[in-house]
């Protein structure tokens, strides 16, 4: 028998916790709250796992209190691509599909020194 560990992802709680103040602080719904944690949770986790980065960059800006807008930056220049899977049982490959789901905009850029940004914008309750 072969036992393995995979490396811990890299704590993520500041960028949280930065997350649920500024949106806490703007008065926004709790349910968005609650999809934008998950939207950047998902983001950071692929910049870790996929972009090969230890610490990925995380960018939170509220503006005018009433669009957020999240950038996660990484190393990797390769551009994500949502994936179709055949396989409603697999354990990956769902995120970007998340991602898009729970937002009002999402994309990605190329980084001018390397490496991309991939973010998303959400937009507060009318």
């Amino acid at each position: 028998m072969c036992a393995f560990t995979l490396p811990e992802p890299p704590d993520w709680s500041a960028a949280r916790e930065e997350l649920r103040d500024a949106l806490a602080l703007a008065a926004w719904p709790d349910d968005l709250i609650h999809d934008a944690e998950l939207a950047l949770c998902e983001l950071y986790i692929n910049a870790w796992r996929h972009g090969a980065t230890p610490a990925p960059t995380v960018v939170v800006v509220l503006h005018a209190g009433r669009t957020l807008r999240v950038s996660v930056a990484d190393d990797s220049p390769v551009l994500p691509e949502p994936r179709q899977s055949a396989d409603p049982y697999e354990l990956s490959g769902r995120g970007l599909h998340l991602v898009r789901s729970l937002t009002h905009r999402f994309g990605t850029e190329p980084r001018k020194r390397g490496g991309k940004t991939v973010w998303f914008e959400l937009d507060a309750a009318a």
